[in-house]
């Protein structure tokens, strides 16, 4: 096991305590909008405290780079951290939320656990090393054709700029496929391609937060994951496209169509 995912593991589980903790109170919790449909309550930021605390004590020399308190220190050593991918699912009582954390090294994904409080579902990766489910090891699945397939999805609800793109994408994809889901957090959303239990996914205008654990968990599962055009810049577009080899390859192509002049990557 890579030497950090288990400091990794033990703070997403901090982490998740204190979402369960006040997730039968949400009326009491306080929260504000960072943005157009994009919410920050008093739980995010205690998770991220915890997160932070737990990973600073172990590794002090370390960058981090956090959804709500944002890029801390400096160096090789980046751990990308998301307390609450799904926050306005779990405001709503809607129990589909995670915690994700992923460490960078010189830029390259080593280790990620993206962590379902509510399931006590831990999926853990690290490069080399395979993804694991609760210790039970993970592989994508071995659909070969978008028919019949299950594919995840998420709707650009902050930055709407691409929808019209988007949503020519969403009906091209419902067409080829057995269905679309999109539960609402774009970590477990990854994970669950990893997991097999969803056959891919696409999503545009992600954070790095949301997907760098989920992206290695693929990978680690033997999947696929690129930006919109087959590259590796999916951390710096927020345009991600993942599956098995022939999945990518025919979402890719399914998708392709829909690239504006401003969605190039």
């Amino acid at each position: 096991m890579h030497p950090s995912l288990n400091i990794a593991i033990r703070a997403a589980r901090s982490a998740g305590k204190l979402l369960l903790r006040y997730s039968d109170r949400i009326d009491q919790i306080k929260f504000e909008a960072k943005g157009r449909n994009d919410f920050v309550s008093d739980v995010d930021r205690a998770a991220e405290a915890a997160i932070i605390q737990e990973l600073s004590r172990r590794f002090p020399s370390h960058a981090i780079l956090a959804e709500e308190s944002g890029s801390q220190g400096s160096g090789d050593s980046l751990w990308i951290i998301d307390p609450l991918d799904g926050t306005t699912n779990y405001l709503h009582g809607f129990p589909q939320f995670s915690v994700s954390i992923a460490l960078q090294y010189k830029g390259q994904l080593e280790c990620g656990v993206v962590y379902d409080p509510l399931r006590e579902e831990m999926f853990t990766a690290a490069r080399g090393q395979g993804a694991q489910l609760n210790d039970r090891k993970l592989r994508v699945a071995n659909r070969p054709t978008l028919e019949g397939a299950l594919i995840g999805t998420g709707f650009p609800f902050r930055d709407q700029r691409h929808i019209d793109a988007y949503l020519g994408m969403f009906k091209a994809m419902t067409l080829a496929t057995a269905g679309l889901r999109r539960p609402g957090s774009a970590a477990l959303d990854l994970a669950y391609v990893a997991a097999g239990r969803t056959d891919g996914f696409w999503e545009l205008g992600l954070s790095q937060w949301d997907c760098a654990a989920g992206a290695l968990l693929i990978k680690e599962a033997g999947g696929t994951v690129t930006d919109l055009s087959g590259g590796d810049r999916f951390l710096q577009t927020g345009n991600l496209v993942a599956g098995n080899i022939k999945i990518h390859a025919a979402m890719l192509e399914l998708l392709q169509p829909f690239r504006t002049e401003k969605l190039q990557a």
